[in-house]
């Protein structure tokens, strides 16, 4: 297959989905903002005063680090899952499908359209907090690593979850009741050492958990979870999930009937 024929084909992918979310930031990225900065308000200013002190830090830069990534996840995942399902209710997937355009190179560009959102959307959280409380990043290629790793294993996700949607009921109904419970979850407001050993061990079973963490440990150098560990298996999680995706992609499922 001509190399430099997939690569125009992703880059217009990328570029599609680049001016999507751009073109509409009012409903993209302007909501995120709004409601990260409420968190930082409510949560870090009001009941972190009162809270004190976690995992060494004050309230306010310990949630930091899990807002950010709970801004990247839900996102990521947004963008892709409501910009694939759009393709296939408009038929639209299959003009893709019948040119030249490899399966993988749609899926790259699609993973790469969720990827820029989720961390645009990140970096904006990030620069709202610094009106909050002071950050300093100890360990910049964790950071920039999980945070990466992170907003392609969501997009991954909203692509699948886009592929097995029938109606568009059923592109809300993973983030919520699904990814919005395992993000809450997730350490984001608190520690995980400070629960009790059985929901510890339970909340251990949380994917998002070992993301925030890690994420938590690149900006403020603590972490409840093994870092090396927790990194292998994101790697492990997301390169699953895109040979899976890439797989149900090449066969039709939910695309060909």
């Amino acid at each position: 297959m001509n190399v430099s024929f997939q690569w125009v084909a992703f880059s217009t992918i990328v570029a599609k989905e680049i001016r999507r979310f751009v073109r509409i930031w009012p409903q993209t990225l302007l909501p995120p903002a709004i409601t990260m900065t409420l968190y930082f308000v409510i949560f870090g200013n009001l009941i972190g005063s009162r809270i004190g002190d976690m995992g060494g830090f004050d309230y306010m830069q310990f949630i930091v680090p899990g807002l950010v990534m709970m801004s990247v996840i839900q996102n990521s995942y947004g963008n892709v899952v409501s910009s694939f399902y759009s393709t296939k209710f408009q038929r639209s997937i299959e003009e893709m499908l019948v040119s030249p355009m490899s399966a993988t190179t749609i899926l790259l560009g699609y993973i790469a359209g969720g990827v820029a959102r989720g961390l645009c959307v990140g970096v904006i959280v990030t620069l709202l907090s610094l009106f909050f409380t002071h950050l300093q990043v100890q360990h910049i290629l964790v950071t920039v690593l999980v945070v990466l790793l992170t907003a392609v294993l969501f997009a991954i996700a909203g692509f699948i979850n886009a592929i097995f949607a029938n109606k568009f009921d059923d592109v809300a109904i993973i983030p919520t009741f699904v990814l919005t419970p395992l993000t809450y979850l997730g350490g984001v407001f608190y520690s995980i050492d400070l629960l009790p050993e059985f929901w510890r061990m339970v909340s251990l079973l949380n994917p998002v958990v070992y993301m925030v963490n890690v994420f938590r440990y690149g900006l403020l150098g603590v972490s409840d979870v093994n870092v090396v560990a927790s990194l292998a298996a994101i790697v492990v999680f997301t390169g699953g999930l895109f040979f899976w995706a890439l797989w149900l992609l090449k066969r039709g499922v939910g695309i060909r009937h």
